[in-house]
């Protein structure tokens, strides 16, 4: 079986990092400009150059995202900015305007194209075109099942990237108008206001039809396809994509981490415990998701309509900055809430899920405390096992 790769986000250098800590082996960013996530942190140029070293240092790689849908005043920026991502040795740019794959292929032509997902293709004769452009990958639309992607995979040599997990948009491969309509803010050039997961009153002929006090909204459930990832590894799909550039560092790492292993055992052994990574995923704080059109025609139980399902599970309590293995003592910023009793689940890069109660907290200063309470204290908690810089700590059930 052919390696396939793992694609993860990230909203900033520290997300950056831990998604390849973690084991993507390639992370998409945005940058100062011609990216979806006005709103995110983003990266400066320097960042971006940061980055780059980072991944490169690694044997992993850097694509940034240029797929807003540009305007006329958005383009004076475009040469100069593509000029920079190439001289730093940016891997690939995410266009979704053919304009600006066409500038990049004249003005850097060593830089990677690859089209994103809001050209929504869908049929090998579009793939033939793209690739005829000199554009070596298509993120492919979010609505094709995966009898459609074989079929595809069958009828094109261009490399095939495909969505696995993360929030999706309920327009058409993420091409909304709503937002723009009645927000002023334009979601094809970064400024999503999210306007399908607000919550909504239904009329008809003057009369409300929810009155029983419940909203609806007309949203989309997030994207799990853990249970599909073998069949898109024996179909040829080079590489698979975690959405979720504004998503917290823990959600990073318990995602990544959690298809990395998927991925590798299955190339290793050709089995996968699907159990087990179903509680994984469940561990990240998410809203309810599905297999979104993977399986097939969307039903009526993988959207949303009447209810908010954001899990905010608190879980995650604590990062790890240091261990001293003569004292057994770790250093940690504290996230979330825990207190000694509890019982906490250790885990990282290289280390397994691995279960302690805590029997005392300290301070830095060496103060013993009845609890951690502030976010972002350090802290010092004696471990019985060797941890590592960038391990992560979840808040399992108290005694």
């Amino acid at each position: 079986m052919t390696k396939v790769e793992l694609l993860a986000p990230a909203g900033d250098l520290e997300k950056l990092k831990i998604a390849i800590l973690y084991g993507a082996d390639t992370v998409f960013i945005g940058g100062p400009v011609f990216g979806l996530r006005a709103r995110a942190s983003n990266f400066t140029l320097e960042d971006i150059k940061e980055a780059v070293e980072f991944a490169h240092e690694r044997g992993k790689k850097v694509y940034v995202t240029t797929n807003i849908v540009p305007h006329n005043e958005d383009i004076s920026q475009l040469v100069d900015y593509l000029k920079y991502l190439s001289e730093i040795e940016v891997d690939a740019i995410i266009v979704s305007s053919l304009y600006i794959a066409k500038v990049a292929k004249e003005v850097v032509p060593n830089l990677e194209v690859h089209l994103s997902t809001q050209m929504s293709v869908a049929n090998s004769y579009a793939t033939k075109f793209i690739k005829n452009l000199g554009i070596k990958r298509i993120v492919l639309a979010r609505e094709l099942s995966l009898k459609d992607l074989e079929e595809l995979r069958k009828n094109t040599t261009c490399d095939l990237e495909v969505f696995i997990h993360g929030g999706m948009c309920v327009s058409y491969s993420g091409r909304c108008m709503l937002s723009n309509y009645m927000t002023n803010r334009d979601a094809n050039r970064g400024g999503c206001a999210h306007s399908c997961r607000w919550n909504y009153d239904l009329y008809y002929d003057n009369q409300i039809l929810n009155d029983d006090g419940n909203y609806f909204n007309i949203a989309s459930k997030d994207l799990n396809a853990f249970t599909v990832v073998p069949k898109l590894i024996d179909i040829g799909v080079q590489s698979l994509k975690i959405e979720g550039r504004m998503k917290s560092i823990y959600y990073i790492a318990t995602v990544v981490r959690a298809y990395r292993n998927l991925i590798d055992e299955y190339l290793r052994t050709g089995k996968v415990n699907y159990n087990y990574y179903e509680e994984e995923l469940k561990k990240a704080e998410s809203r309810e998701s599905s297999t979104g059109f993977l399986l097939g025609q969307v039903t009526k139980d993988q959207q949303l309509y009447n209810q908010r399902s954001e899990k905010i599970t608190k879980e995650f309590c604590g990062y790890v900055l240091d261990y001293d293995e003569q004292s057994n003592i770790a250093t940690i910023e504290q996230r979330n809430y825990f207190e000694p009793g509890d019982y906490l689940e250790f885990f990282g890069p290289s280390l397994p899920n691995t279960t302690y109660q805590v029997t005392k907290i300290f301070s830095e200063e060496g103060q013993e405390l009845d609890a951690a309470r502030h976010p972002q204290q350090i802290l010092k908690i004696y471990v019985p096992f060797k941890l590592a810089k960038h391990d992560m700590v979840r808040r399992l059930t108290k005694n």
